[in-house]
């Protein structure tokens, strides 16, 4: 909206829980080309790695860069951008929505009044009505670390390593190499139940024991997280609001990958609004993607079939570049067929049958 120089004449209040002030978490994401927040990419990758137990496969992902971005970046970019703006206001603290058509948010207790707003919600609330949907929780702790020696390739991270217990569901380990000692290493878990900090902990100290070769190492920085992982349907307009980012299904149900896709998200939001149109009310996410993620999804509840194997159907089967198509949602029908046909096919068509079903009928 800044960019755009469109806005410059219309009052823009942000409010957010807490000011954004500590490098809290890494966003990581695979991009063909220079994107909006290029000049703040921390360190990207030309090559990744798949691992399993009895495999390390090099992926070859051109025409794509793995790419990160720390928190601490990201925040600093975009409030000073924000800060140069005089008709935008920022507000922190607890919210609470009331009045669907006069929208009046309760800031810390105190009553604000804003009238005749377009309003964007950015709050996931969970659904307790849609019964018939799939809620887990990919869920994470990561260590940054340096080494007393060299153990790391700069070049080379590893996007998956599911060496690690499976008993607790779909768990795999990356490692993000920033130098040849220093690396970010994360432990993360698709499944329902939210663990201990100290459990993590445990696991992630095991892991660089057991496949980093026990180096002596010591911790930077740490992160944790929770990623809402959901075959929930979410509205794109509801009580008065347009619903965006998580609240707004804009975290892709069958990875948690949701940075790029808030950025398309917000791009269409920008371009409706430049052109005097109201922002689109319904989930710009093509069903049928929907129906893609839906269908893992059941497969993991049910379990039918570990994580680790579909991941490793999917990598070891196809090319990285067209993984990464199709979970961009991009991909065209024949491209998700190929996709789809190197899967397990008595238990995806088992499951995509009664999650077309419930999606489409």
């Amino acid at each position: 909206m800044i960019n755009s120089n469109k806005f410059s004449d219309k009052k823009i209040l942000l409010i957010d829980k807490e000011e954004k002030n500590k490098n809290d978490r890494t966003w990581c994401f695979w991009e063909k080309d220079a994107g909006c927040f290029e000049s703040i990419v921390y360190k990207s990758w030309h090559g990744l790695h798949f691992i399993s137990d009895h495999s390390d496969i090099a992926l070859d992902i051109s025409p794509y860069k793995y790419k990160m971005i720390r928190g601490i970046d990201f925040y600093d970019y975009c409030f000073n951008r924000i800060q140069t703006q005089s008709n935008i206001t920022i507000l922190h603290g607890e919210v609470s929505y009331l009045a669907e058509n006069n929208f009046r948010p309760s800031l810390n207790g105190n009553m604000l009044n804003i009238q005749n707003a377009i309003v964007f919600n950015s709050i996931y609330i969970p659904s307790s009505s849609q019964k018939t949907s799939f809620h887990f929780k990919q869920h994470f702790k990561g260590w940054i670390i340096e080494t007393d020696e060299p153990i790391f390739d700069p070049g080379n991270a590893t996007l998956m390593d599911f060496r690690v217990d499976q008993s607790l569901g779909t768990t795999f380990v990356y490692v993000l190499p920033f130098s040849s000692n220093k690396a970010l290493v994360e432990y993360t878990l698709f499944n329902k139940i939210l663990m201990s900090s100290d459990e993590y902990d445990v696991q992630l100290k095991l892991y660089i024991e057991r496949f980093l070769g026990s180096p002596r190492f010591k911790i930077l920085e740490e992160e944790m997280g929770m990623i809402p992982m959901t075959s929930e349907t979410f509205a794109g307009f509801k009580n008065g609001m347009f619903n965006i980012g998580t609240a707004g299904g804009q975290t892709k149900a069958s990875t948690g990958y949701t940075f790029k896709f808030i950025q398309k998200q917000a791009d269409s939001i920008v371009r409706q609004m430049l052109a005097d149109q109201h922002p689109a009310k319904k989930n710009p996410t093509p069903k049928r993607f929907l129906f893609y993620d839906n269908t893992l999804l059941h497969i993991l509840s049910e379990e039918q079939l570990p994580g680790k194997k579909i991941f490793e159907h999917l990598f070891r089967r196809n090319k990285a570049s067209s993984v990464f198509k199709f979970l961009d949602n991009e991909s065209s029908l024949s491209e998700e067929l190929r996709i789809i046909n190197s899967l397990p096919k008595k238990i995806f068509i088992q499951a995509g049958a009664k999650e077309f079903v419930r999606l489409f009928f």
